[in-house]
C-alpha cells in the first residue's frame, strides 16, 4: 500500500492535524508526518514533494493556516492527489486559509476539506487509495455502515423519548 504524508507548516498544526493520522491508522495507512513550510523551508517542502512518489507515497496532505499556501506549494511539485486542510486561526479566522488552499490556478489543483477538516482529509486519502484496494475499499464500506448504524441508534433514542 502507498504511504500518506501528512505535512503541517507549523507544530501548532499538530493538535488539529494529529486527527487526521489517528484515521489513517484506523484504515491501516501507513503514514510519515512532517513539518515543512512552504516559505520557511522552502527547498526542503519542495523537495519532499518532487520526490514523494519516489519515496512510495500516493497522496499528499498538507495543513497551513492564514494566506500559507503549503498544500499549492506541494501540488506546484507534484502530480500526486494534494488534499489541503485549511487551518482556524489568524484575523480572518481560517477563512483565508481557506481560499489560499481552495483557490489554485488551471492545473494545478488541490482537493480542499473543512476548516480544521484533518479527519475528512483522511478520509478522502484513503478513498483515493482505495481506488485501487478492494481490502481498504471494505474498510472504507464498514465505516460507512458504522456510521449509519449510529445514526438509527441515535433515531430509534430520540422516538422512545418523544413516545412517552
Amino acid at each position: 500500500m502507498k504511504k500518506v504524508a501528512v505535512i503541517m507548516g507549523s507544530d501548532s498544526d499538530w493538535p488539529v492535524v494529529k486527527g487526521a493520522c489517528q484515521q489513517l491508522e484506523t484504515f491501516g495507512i501507513p503514514y510519515e508526518a512532517h513539518i515543512l513550510s512552504a516559505h520557511r523551508t522552502p527547498a526542503a517542502a519542495a523537495d519532499f514533494a518532487r520526490n514523494a512518489r519516489a519515496n512510495g507515497f500516493g497522496v499528499l496532505i498538507c495543513a497551513a493556516g492564514m494566506a500559507a499556501h503549503l498544500a499549492g506549494a506541494f501540488a506546484g511539485n507534484s502530480t500526486l492527489p494534494v488534499i489541503g486542510i485549511p487551518m482556524k486561526g489568524g484575523a480572518a479566522d481560517g477563512l483565508d486559509a481557506l481560499l489560499a488552499t481552495v483557490q489554485m490556478p488551471s492545473g494545478i489543483p488541490v482537493a480542499t476539506v473543512a476548516i480544521n477538516g484533518a479527519k475528512n482529509a483522511a478520509v478522502l486519502a484513503a478513498q483515493i487509495l482505495a481506488v485501487s484496494d478492494d481490502a481498504l475499499a471494505a474498510k472504507l464500506d464498514a465505516q460507512r455502515s458504522e456510521m449509519a448504524e449510529q445514526i438509527a441508534a441515535k433515531e430509534a433514542k430520540l422516538q422512545a423519548e418523544l413516545a412517552h
